[in-house]
């Protein structure tokens, strides 16, 4: 079992920044790929971005250039930095993780339980 527990989210104002964390505890040594989705109400969960060790961080385009995912392995730790925030990323966000590398939404291995980011215009 791993345990997610996201923390960072909150209301800001369009073009503000947000730092996004998943703490992961448990069997962390099942983790392979870790990342971030989204849902904004009445749309479906979205992938934004995924990290795995060696391997080149995915965005989804409406975010690149504006987020930057990390991973801090020695804290278990995954943040997510979002800068130039638009109303359109207003969500809720969630941490996920993958035991395989198939980016896949059926394929989540465990899912936090979430963060509201609210940005307003």
């Amino acid at each position: 079992q791993v345990q997610l527990v996201e923390s960072g989210g909150g209301w800001v104002q369009a073009g503000s920044s947000l730092r996004l964390s998943c703490a992961a505890s448990g069997n962390i040594s099942s983790i392979n790929v870790m990342g971030w989705y989204r849902q904004a109400p009445g749309k479906e969960r979205d992938l934004v971005a995924a990290i795995s060790s060696g391997s080149t961080p995915y965005y989804v385009d409406s975010v690149k250039g504006r987020f930057t995912i990390s991973r801090d392995n020695a804290k278990n730790t995954l943040y997510l930095q979002m800068n130039t925030l638009k109303s359109e990323d207003t969500a809720m966000y969630y941490c996920a993780v993958w035991a395989g590398r198939v980016l896949a939404r059926t394929q989540v291995s465990y899912w936090g339980q979430g963060t509201q980011v609210t940005v307003s215009s």
